[in-house]
Parts: structure tokens; C-alpha cells; sequence
């Protein structure tokens, strides 16, 4: 980043007595900013112009030899499948188009901006583990819906918290009493630095990002986060990237419960469970590609047994459900439903709405564990693991049809 010294000197105050009013000046005018590559720089500006040709930005990308590097590499990644090798510059324009690769060429080099390992109370390379398994799910998401563009949703959910950076560099990095920064809860974080800092870093990224010149409808989504990105009105690209973040926490161990996010998949963009798991198994596929070509370090398999983590405590959860229902039906002779007139629908809306609760999370948990057990070598240890989870969730499905039919 620009030194701040200069800009002390000439205003006459330190950082810590600037209002956030001054900070969000100081942003949009691009003071302090990270530096990005002039090549990403000048892209933005003639992937804008319609006369530009394939060999313009080609020559142009020739100039950063890194970049030129990592679009091919990209090209030829499975974020982008094709049959065919991309073997030049020309050919890597072509296939990731003009605007997808200015928005491509923008995120690369703003990762290379920050620096990874731990920082003082900011761990970079836990921030951009979590953002890129984001910007992933948040692509397989909008390859599912229309009017989205995976490309952008991947962007999107890539620098999204970007403001975090800047904010840790700007503010909290110099604070000696900030505790270990943590991307969630993300409604804590905002919380606490809007009451320590007068202002979140929701609102630093976009100032970042309007003077970085990303698309418009990128830099709304700042504006979105939690229930109101979930709302009817939110724009679909925040209710795209809410989602990737509820589902990125299955791999941090901060998950609101492995059925509840399919629920709130399939009721704000009416992805059924079965897209659902296809989009977490397109996740891993890609994962490592991308990786490497940020400079993120990821394992997959770690992160991987995070969900089947998930998945079985999701099955311990359903296993002590039936057992409840199990004791409670074996404990309570109910009446006949011909004695019961009029109470009989009420009954047996009981024990099916009983039985809807429990088999739901239960398809879920098994659904996945059935994809996740088509792409996994049985001999490993993963493979091993969603073989145990596979089976308790066939016996959970036997359990609870069974008691269902002797029931009803």
C-alpha cells in the first residue's frame, strides 16, 4: 500500500483521530489504496472499447509475463473446460472474453496486493482460503440460474471482504488491543467495527472498488449482507454470494446446520438438494486449479472430511430425533383413528409433520453422502468415511419408514 507518513504530515493529524467520513475520502480518492498492475489497470480500460481486438489485449497481457502465466494456466484450468488446449495469448482472450477477463485480471492481481501468513491479529492466508472456496460455490450457484454470470458471481465472491484488508491495514493492524479478526459471524464483525472504528469494512470495500472501476453491480452487493441479501428486493448476485458464504462455513466449522442451508438454497433461488450437492462436488473439482494459479493455499481433503464432519453430525442430530420418536410412540397408546371423529386429521398431521422433519434433513445428508461416494476412491480414508455416513443414513431411512408405516 501507498505509505501513510505523506498524508499525515500534510493534513496534520494521525489515523487514529480521522473520522470515517475522512477515511472514505481518502479511499475514494486512492490514497493508501493497494497499488494494482498497471497491465490489470490498462485492461480495464480497453476491454472497454469495442474496436480493442483479441491481438490488442493479447499483446497487452504480454507484458506482465506473471499474468500472462496465470491466464493460460487459467484457460487451461477446470474452472473453464474444454476439450481443446488453450496454447496462446490470443486463444485465452477468445475463450475467457473481454469483460470476463478484465474482471479475471482485476482479482489477480489485487490477490497479489496482500500478502499471505498471519499479521497481527489477521490471519491472510485463513482469509483467502475462505474467499476463494466463496467465490467457487458462488460460480456453481449462478451456472444454475439466468441472468447471472458465473464469471462474475466467482469475482464477486472473491473480493467481497475485500474492505477488510484495507480497513486491517488503515486501522486495526495498529490497534494492540484487537482481538484475532475472523471473517464470521460476519454480523459480529461489522458490529464490533462499526462501534471500534466508526465504520465496517462493507463500506471501506465500496469506496475500494468504485475507484478500483469494478462493475456496478459488484460494488451493490456491499451494501447486502445476511437476512437482507436473502430478501426478495436484494439484487440475485447478493443472493448468490449470502448463500456461498453460508455454505463456506460447512468447512469452518461454523455452519447454521447442513440441512438448513439446502433449505435456504431452494427457498431464495429454488435449487433443488440434488443441484445442491453437484455444486459442493464441482467445488472441490476446481479448487486445487484455481488455488494455485491465486497463490492460495488449500487441502482439499481436509477440507473436504470439514463437510463430512458436517454431514455426520447432521445424521447424530436425525438419530437422537428418532429415537425421541421412538420412546414417545412406545410410551403412548394412541386412540384408534376410528374413535377419534374429528381428531383424526389433527393425529395424523402430528405424526407426519413429526416424520417431515426428520426425513428432510435425512435425504439431505443422504443425498450428498451417495454423490460424494460416486467421486471418491474407496480405499481412501475419505472414501472410508463416506462409506460410514452412507450406511447410517440408509439405517436412519429404514428406521423412520418403518416406524412411519406402523404408524399411519
Amino acid at each position: 500500500m501507498r505509505p501513510l507518513e505523506p498524508f499525515v504530515l500534510e493534513h496534520g493529524f494521525d489515523m487514529g483521530k480521522k473520522t470515517s467520513s475522512d477515511l472514505l475520502k481518502q479511499i475514494e480518492s486512492g490514497y493508501s489504496l493497494p497499488l494494482l498492475s498497471p497491465v490489470a489497470m490498462r485492461l480495464v480500460e480497453i476491454a472497454l472499447d469495442e474496436s480493442c481486438s483479441a491481438e490488442d489485449l493479447a499483446a497487452l497481457i504480454e507484458r506482465d509475463p506473471s499474468l500472462a502465466v496465470r491466464v493460460l494456466k487459467l484457460a487451461n484450468s477446470a474452472f473453464f473446460r474444454t476439450r481443446q488446449p488453450t496454447t496462446s495469448l490470443k486463444q485465452a482472450v477468445v475463450k475467457l472474453g473481454y469483460q470476463r477477463l478484465r474482471i479475471m485480471a482485476l482479482s489477480l492481481s489485487l490477490r497479489d496486493t496482500f500478502p499471505m501468513g498471519k499479521i497481527g491479529a489477521l490471519d491472510y492466508k485463513q482469509f483467502w482460503h475462505t474467499t476463494l472456496y466463496r467465490a467457487l460455490i458462488a460460480k456453481s450457484l449462478a451456472s444454475h440460474l439466468r441472468n447471472c454470470y458465473p464469471e462474475e458471481a466467482f469475482v464477486a465472491g472473491l473480493i467481497m471482504e475485500i474492505g477488510l484488508l484495507i480497513l486491517f491495514d488503515l486501522r486495526i493492524k495498529g490497534d494492540t488491543e484487537a482481538p484475532p479478526i475472523k471473517l464470521e459471524p460476519m454480523e459480529e464483525l461489522l458490529t464490533w467495527e462499526r462501534d471500534r472504528y466508526g465504520i465496517d469494512h462493507r463500506k471501506v470495500g465500496e469506496a475500494a472498488l468504485k475507484c478500483w472501476r469494478f462493475p456496478n453491480i459488484i460494488v451493490q452487493c456491499q451494501l447486502f449482507y445476511g437476512q437482507d441479501a436473502l430478501s426478495q428486493d436484494a439484487p440475485l448476485l447478493a443472493k448468490i454470494y449470502e448463500l456461498s458464504r453460508e455454505f463456506s462455513r460447512l468447512i469452518s466449522k461454523e455452519s447454521a446446520g447442513f440441512h438448513t442451508l439446502f433449505k435456504e438454497a431452494e427457498r431464495v433461488l429454488g435449487l433443488h438438494r440434488d443441484v445442491i450437492n453437484d455444486i459442493l462436488l464441482t467445488t472441490f473439482d476446481q479448487v486445487q486449479d484455481i488455488a494455485d494459479n491465486l497463490n492460495v493455499e488449500v487441502n482439499k481433503e481436509r477440507d473436504l472430511m470439514e463437510i463430512m464432519e458436517e454431514a455426520n453430525r447432521a445424521l447424530s442430530q436425525i438419530s437422537e430425533k428418532i429415537s425421541e420418536y421412538r420412546e414417545i410412540t412406545s410410551q403412548v397408546s394412541l386412540p384408534s383413528f376410528d374413535s377419534l371423529d374429528k381428531r383424526v386429521d389433527i393425529v395424523e398431521h402430528t405424526l407426519q409433520a413429526v416424520a417431515h422433519e426428520i426425513r428432510n434433513p435425512l435425504l439431505a445428508v443422504g443425498g450428498f453422502a451417495r454423490k460424494l461416494a460416486t467421486s471418491l476412491d474407496t480405499a481412501s480414508k475419505g472414501g472410508e468415511y463416506v462409506r460410514i455416513i452412507l450406511e447410517e443414513a440408509l439405517r436412519l431411512e429404514k428406521a423412520l419408514n418403518e416406524m412411519t408405516r406402523k404408524d399411519t
